[in-house]
Parts: C-alpha cells; structure tokens; sequence
C-alpha cells in the first residue's frame, strides 16, 4: 500500500460515514436514467456508522437518513449489516428482490470511516505481530450502485452466492480499545490465512457452479476482483483459486496500492477505476470474490458494458 484516502476532517461540514454514503448516492444518480423520486429501495452496507461530530450511530437506520437527505420519501429502506461483505450482501438481496418482482430497482450504498481504527492501532501497537496490525492498511471511502432488471446480455448480473462460515467470527473482531475505549479492530492474521479458510472460497465456488454442470474455467470471466486486504493476500488468493480450480486466473484488477483496503467498498471501488481508466473493454465479464470476517466469502459475476463512469 502506497497511499490511502482518510475523510476530511477540516471541511464545514466534516466527512464521516453518511455525509461521503451521500455524496457517493448523489454522483451515481447523476449519472443513472433514474431520478432519485423513481427509486424502489435503498440498501445500506456500511460497517462504520458515524455522522454528526462523527458519533457512532445505530437508530434510526442509515439507510432512512440517506433516503431523507436524498429525498427519496417513497423508497423503502433498511440497513444490512456483513462486515466487507456488505456491498456484496446488499446486491445479492437486490438482486433477488427484482429477479422476484418486488422492486424494479434500488441503490445500494456503503460509505466507510475507517481510518480511526489505524490510528488507535499506531498508538497502541508495540511492534508487527500485534492484533491490531492489520487496522493499519484501511482507507476511507463511499460508493454507491444502481441496479435494475437487465434488458439484454450486455449489462446483467449472471451469479450472487454467499456463503457464511461463523465458526470463524472471533478471528476478525471490530470494537472498543482494550486499553483505550478508541475504535478498534483485532485480527488474527495467521489464523484468518491459513489454508483451509483460503480454500473456501474455490471450492464454494466450483461445488456451485457444479451443481449445474459448469467448470470454472468454461464462464470465460474476463476479470478477477479480489478483496482488497493487501497486494499479497490477493496473489494469495489467485494462486490457492489456480490450485483447486486447476486453470489459470482471469487478470486481476486491484487498487490496493492507491486506495488501501476500504472494507464494503472494495471490489465496486476497484470497478469503478478501472471503467474510468479505460482498462475494462465493452462486454468484459467481471467476478467479485469477497473476503469478510465471519466468515463471508461467495462470488458474484456480472457482465459489463456501459463503460460511462
């Protein structure tokens, strides 16, 4: 990681988690065919949930409060709340909600304030090994997506599976300091990375995709979005998905170095960049694989082809 965003803390209005889900909301509406007035649903993902004077909030739902700001009055709303899966969690429900008829559309949004858990880390770390190690590699960041009935296989999401594995929810624990009471997360690194949880993953996805005779290496994805942990978790993670797949990666996109880790806006920020810098052509395939603590993994895959960011 080279560089990381961190939320404005000089400007009139301070940044935190819903003034930047709100700015993110109102950029993509900007450039979407609806009008905020003609949303159906309003899903928020967010982990970290600050906003005036950034004090953490849970009531009422973020998801009501950046409906309001949006105006959007006839929208429904409800938080999700899935580590870094959110994102993925809330398109996955979406997702379902239109494929079943219930909505027509929604907005899915996350904005993330996460950097004070680097700072409580570089106060209170003595050395590498601490628990809190890996709270020193995250950024801030808000995205947000509009997602509707696909009309035609240029722009549709083919597949959203998620697989939850709580058995592992202790390794990844965001919370009060011990020692200080500031924002927090511990991390058991080496238990988080070791091989059979890497291995969840691709063989989620091959037994998946198995079940209606498919094979990895027939979807044709184009491009591979790891989350966006570190630059070596994801090489990581492409080598172990070569291993049990038994073919080679599609290109990996990732913004790591730019951007560091941004917890639920990860793969759709990493989106983001690379339609902006032109290094997705039209038609191209993309699979999302998440890595959340919980813990979360699955795959969502999705053809792209408006390209206007």
């Amino acid at each position: 990681m080279a560089e990381r965003r961190v939320a404005d803390d000089a400007a009139k209005r301070p940044e935190d988690c819903l003034t930047m889900a709100v700015a993110a909301a109102r950029d993509c509406l900007g450039r979407s065919r609806y009008t905020v007035g003609e949303l159906d649903i309003v899903i928020s993902c967010s982990i970290s949930r600050t906003t005036d004077g950034r004090c953490l909030q849970f009531e009422p739902s973020f998801a009501h409060r950046i409906a309001k700001e949006l105006g959007a009055s006839s929208a429904v709303h409800f938080d999700v709340s899935n580590a870094c899966a959110g994102m993925m969690t809330g398109v996955y429900l979406l997702d379902r909600m239109i494929r079943s008829g219930d909505v027509r559309n929604g907005l899915v949004l996350s904005g993330e304030h996460i950097t004070p858990i680097a700072f409580t880390a570089a106060r209170e770390m003595e050395d590498s090994r601490g628990s809190q190690f890996a709270s020193l590699s995250v950024g801030d960041s808000a995205v947000a997506v509009v997602v509707d009935r696909a009309t035609d296989d240029a722009d549709v999401i083919h597949d959203v599976e998620l697989m939850t594995c709580s058995e592992y929810s202790h390794l990844c624990l965001g919370m009060p300091s011990n020692d200080t009471g500031d924002l927090a997360m511990y991390t058991n690194n080496k238990e988080m990375q070791a091989k059979d949880r890497l291995s969840l993953w691709p063989t989620f996805h091959r037994d998946k995709l198995a079940e209606n005779g498919r094979r990895f290496a027939d979807e044709g994805y184009d491009f591979i979005v790891q989350h966006q942990v570190g630059s070596r978790f994801i090489d990581l993670m492409n080598r172990v998905g070569e291993s049990i797949f038994e073919t080679p990666m599609p290109q990996s996109l990732s913004v790591v170095e730019k951007f560091a880790n941004t917890a639920t806006t990860s793969h759709y920020l990493v989106l983001h960049q690379a339609i902006r810098e032109r290094r997705i052509p039209k038609g191209s395939k993309i699979l999302l694989v998440p890595a959340a603590s919980g813990l979360v993994t699955g795959f969502l895959s999705a053809t792209v082809s408006s390209l206007e960011v």
